[in-house]
């Protein structure tokens, strides 16, 4: 068996154990008032972090270019709630602006 599907098997495991310790948990420590507003931030911490990830890096270097510009753009769109899709032209073009300029 080679490395990668040891690894395979010990994530998938290592996953199903923690999806088990989570069904485990007392209903009454999910229930907390606390717990409810920390669990219903953390899907949006998460894109957050990936979205800055992917707009700041390349490789194992920090990068700026259009993809921030782009991302700049789209933040200030949805900031006056515009339609989903302009958001997504204003940023394209955007980023495509500041690609040709810089060259």
């Amino acid at each position: 068996m080679s490395a990668v599907w040891i690894a395979v098997v010990v994530a998938s495991l290592g996953c199903y154990a923690l999806k088990l310790a989570g069904l485990s948990v007392p209903a009454a420590w999910v229930e907390q008032p606390w717990v409810v507003r920390v669990v219903d931030f953390v899907p949006a911490a998460l894109l957050a972090a990936l979205v800055a990830v992917q707009a700041v890096t390349s490789g194992n270097e920090l990068v700026v270019d259009g993809r921030l510009a782009g991302l700049a753009v789209a933040a200030v769109a949805l900031a006056l709630r515009a339609p989903f899709i302009v958001v997504l032209v204003l940023a394209g073009a955007a980023g495509a602006l500041v690609h040709v300029v810089t060259g």
